[in-house]
């Protein structure tokens, strides 16, 4: 071990109270979506721009996406950099990537404590944080920012240009975060960067994420004839055609693309029916339309395109036995391409994974999404790992300092690139 990489880690194993209170000030700012009845990230983007000033992190940048609904008509993504030693026009640097938007608490009732209040308890595995987005994903905030401040305070310049982005609305599929800063600034990222997403993980570190299945989501808008319940005859049940429709994709999909992939979890692709919207308000009244959605998470083997081809085959057999009318339209799609698992990113993370937390990692696929997917399809190579415990969007939402301290010296040895 250097004695550059010494004095980070030992810096970062002196930060546990400023991790601490760093995460105390996050929670205080919810930073829920309009969608979710939040007013969105500002408030938590100006705490945390004020913040790494305060802590000599003074290279930020506010890329301010509209939209309306939330505070001031915006959703704040921030930009920190760190200059490094090869500053050099189109040489690579190196981003971690973390988001400032949360999840709503849920049901109140089965929280332990306040979700906006951050509880420190003292347990088997050292001192635990409790409250809402501690592990999702302040636990990457602040273990990005700890590395960052490790480099400032210590004096040391990485290798590679560091960038710490915190995207504004990932919970909701990025439409005002990363989708739009690729969309609106596509010179802000470059093919030759790396990318480390500490979003996804398991609780010794060992998982690595190289591939997400591809994403779906459907909504299937039934149309038959309204009429009354006593006199069924009258009219066509469009929700008995939309409850059949649900029994055909939820089988029918998962017989079509039946093939299986072990670097993924579960190893199938999924065809879930999830949200139902309200249809007729009375018991007597058989309803002429009825919504409902299904997310489908599918093995990158399978276009989404043939998905789709076969949605539709299904929805016309509905139509015609029912004499209804189906409209299926295309909510979120995402598809990308895997990161190779022998690729410099990866085969470099593993190795400080390995220095870290003395464990050997492995490459997995996952179900769930990530900003990943969109930089893939951009040709650029993502990691996502992290050291988690696995509570996100639960009540009681926890995390481990120590985790926070260690995920934070991964990404300092991974920003330094020395052996």
């Amino acid at each position: 071990m250097t004695d550059q990489l010494k004095a980070l880690w030992s810096f970062i194993d002196a930060s546990a109270d400023i991790a601490i209170d760093l995460q105390r000030e996050l929670c205080k700012h919810p930073a829920l979506s309009p969608a979710n009845g939040g007013e969105g990230e500002l408030d938590k983007a100006e705490f945390l721009s004020l913040w790494l000033r305060a802590q000599g992190i003074e290279n930020i940048e506010r890329f301010d996406c509209p939209c309306e609904g939330a505070k001031e008509g915006i959703r704040p993504s921030l930009v920190a950099t760190i200059p490094g030693e090869d500053e050099a026009p189109g040489a690579p640097r190196l981003w971690i990537m973390s988001h400032l938007d949360v999840v709503p608490p849920g049901e109140l009732s089965l929280w332990k404590s306040d979700p906006w209040v951050l509880e420190v308890q003292e347990g088997p595995q050292g001192k635990m944080i409790v409250g809402r987005g501690v592990e999702d994903n302040q636990q990457a905030i602040t273990a990005s920012c700890l590395a960052a401040l490790a480099l400032v305070k210590q004096g040391v310049r990485p290798s590679r240009t560091l960038k710490l982005l915190f995207a504004a609305d990932e919970e909701n599929g990025s439409v005002y975060g990363l989708q739009w800063l690729i969309k609106t600034y596509p010179d802000l990222f470059q093919k030759n960067d790396l990318v480390l997403i500490p979003d996804s993980g398991d609780p010794e570190g060992r998982a690595i994420e190289i591939a997400e299945k591809n994403h779906l989501w459907i909504k299937c808008i039934t149309r038959g004839r309204q009429a009354h319940a006593a006199m069924p005859d009258k009219g066509t049940n469009a929700y008995v055609a939309g409850a059949d429709l649900t029994v055909q994709l939820y089988y029918g999909l998962a017989q079509k693309f039946s093939e299986t992939d072990p670097l993924f979890d579960p190893d199938c692709s999924t065809f879930q029916p999830t949200k139902k919207e309200p249809n007729v308000p009375n018991i007597n009244t058989i309803p002429g339309e009825d919504v409902f959605y299904v997310d489908m998470r599918i093995l990158p083997r399978h276009p989404v395109d043939d998905v789709i081809k076969e949605v539709e085959r299904i929805k016309t057999e509905v139509e015609v036995k029912h004499g209804v009318l189906i409209t299926c339209e295309v909510g979120m799609r995402n598809e990308s391409p895997p990161t190779s698992p022998d690729s410099a990113l990866v085969t470099e993370l593993a190795r400080h994974v390995e220095e870290v937390y003395g464990v050997k990692t492995r490459p997995v696929g996952i179900g769930g999404g990530t900003f990943a997917a969109f930089l893939r399809k951009e040709g650029i190579d993502c990691a996502v790992w992290a050291r988690i415990e696995g509570s996100a969007h639960q009540p009681n939402e926890y995390g481990l300092v120590r985790n926070i301290l260690g995920d934070a010296k991964v990404m300092a040895s991974l920003a330094l690139g020395k052996e």
